[in-house]
């Protein structure tokens, strides 16, 4: 399975029929494309829906079940690596992961609903109610209740009333959205018939398979330039509408180098990409989400490295950890405001994903820190805009304990990132001969000083 695939069913919820019936017609044809599947497939016609309460991870994850059964005949496939592509298949125990386990515990053993199934199953049997073991389940399915009823009122306390969202009067703004993460979040929302600005700084007959992309509209654009983003946000208003959802996807390439070998143009290049150009889209596009009916939404994709910092990152670390206080800031400013609970604010923070951008690094530890599939992230974003939150997704498992782990002895964390192998993944993941062909080298530094030694 070497690619992302999308069927003609994933394209729910769509716009009212009635109101935009041609454009589904045109939807209907060009769902012929190669590598797109047609209507009259045995997945059946897509279903015309215009409420937020369309239940998309469901539908994300069963189309592309479906597809994946089908076989390769129905994968949307290009003569070089897709730019969403997929990790190759190394067989079932790639799919065994601390993240596995930890999702079917959720959906058996501490969710609460079975949990009180337990308690009803021993009254069945006739159980005291003083007996050891009902008192015992009774006590399990009441500590999982009230721990589920905590979590909702904390996502209420801390981020309020999610705000209205119909997808027919909404218009996405994706930065980055040439390839990667960017590229699959606007072609789902394209293919579902949402108004769709990607901002990029590749010209559009450069990027490979643009002409299957359906639904979406591309603006090239440095968004390192104040200028050309305010050009690009005029433009954007004038031909698809006021913007309602930012979802910053944009960042540079990672370097690999250490501190002494970086030079000072490669560590600039990468601040500026991933949170100078986040400053200049939010500053940029906000006022029009404050004056919008139904508010607006801005997503900034960060990174758990902005807390982990690995050596080898400086570049990528520090901007990261620069874009996640720059979200908690605006996100503050606006809770103080007259503006508050008008945009939300979702702050996104990931570990190593699928994508060209993660290329060179080796993933330090699969089983606690497996690479993430760009459909899964993606389905956490679109599921939590589509229902109007604002918060945190911290993906995988492990980087919801990141805030535990800064609690912990220097020494510990220490003995912590031995194991973990962070500190050799980016190093090593990088020869230094292919960091001297692209540049980053510095000739004054021999790689061979700071080659990175196993085990340590």
């Amino acid at each position: 399975m070497n690619a992302i695939y999308w069927t003609e069913s994933m394209a729910t919820p769509f716009r009212d029929m009635t109101a935009n019936y041609d454009g589904a017609r045109r939807l209907q044809e060009k769902s012929h494309v190669p590598g797109v599947l047609p209507l009259d497939t045995e997945f059946g016609s897509a279903t015309i829906l215009t409420k937020r309460d369309t239940g998309v991870e469901d539908i994300i994850n069963d189309n592309v079940r479906k597809v994946a059964d089908l076989g390769p005949s129905h994968i949307m496939s290009t003569t070089s690596p897709s730019p969403i592509s997929q990790s190759p298949d190394k067989g079932w125990l790639e799919h065994l992961t601390f993240d596995l386990f930890l999702k079917v515990l959720n959906r058996t053993l501490f969710h609460p609903f079975l949990a009180w199934v337990g308690v009803l199953s021993l009254r069945a049997q006739a159980t005291p109610y003083t007996h050891i073991s009902f008192m015992i389940a009774t006590g399990y399915a009441a500590f999982l209740t009230v721990l589920a009823l905590a979590r909702a009122m904390n996502q209420r306390l801390a981020h309020g009333l999610p705000r209205p969202v119909d997808l027919s009067e909404e218009v996405v703004v994706v930065t980055g959205g040439a390839s990667g993460l960017g590229l699959l979040i606007a072609r789902i929302y394209g293919l579902r018939g949402v108004s769709v600005a990607v901002l990029d700084i590749k010209a559009e007959s450069d990027i490979e398979g643009w002409e299957e992309v359906t639904g979406v509209d591309y603006y090239q654009c440095d968004i390192t330039d104040r200028e050309a983003v305010e050009r690009m946000a005029r433009r954007i208003k004038e031909e698809l509408g006021t913007p309602t959802v930012l979802i910053n996807c944009a960042a540079a390439g990672i370097n690999s180098q250490p501190v002494l070998t970086l030079p000072a143009e490669a560590f600039e290049k990468t601040i500026r990409t991933n949170l100078l150009a986040v400053f200049h889209t939010c500053q940029v596009f906000l006022p029009g989400m404050l004056s919008a009916e139904n508010g607006g939404t801005i997503v900034n994709i960060s990174s758990v490295l902005g807390h982990l910092s690995a050596a080898g990152l400086s570049d990528y670390s520090a901007s990261k950890a620069g874009l996640s206080a720059l979200h908690r800031t605006l996100e503050a400013e606006l809770r103080v405001s007259r503006y508050d609970g008008i945009v939300k604010m979702l702050l996104v923070e990931t570990g190593q994903i699928s994508t060209p951008l993660f290329k060179s690094i080796k993933t330090p530890n699969k089983f606690f820190a497996p690479v993430l599939e760009p459909v899964h992230v993606a389905q956490k974003i679109i599921t939590a805009i589509d229902e109007g939150r604002g918060g945190l997704i911290r993906l995988p498992a492990f980087a919801v304990l990141i805030d535990w782990y800064a609690v912990l002895p220097a020494s510990i964390q220490r003995i912590a990132r031995y194991f973990s192998g962070i500190d050799r993944a980016a190093l090593q993941g990088s020869s230094a001969a292919d960091r001297s062909k692209h540049g980053v080298l510095s000739s004054q530094i021999s790689p061979d000083e700071l080659k990175v030694k196993e085990g340590e």
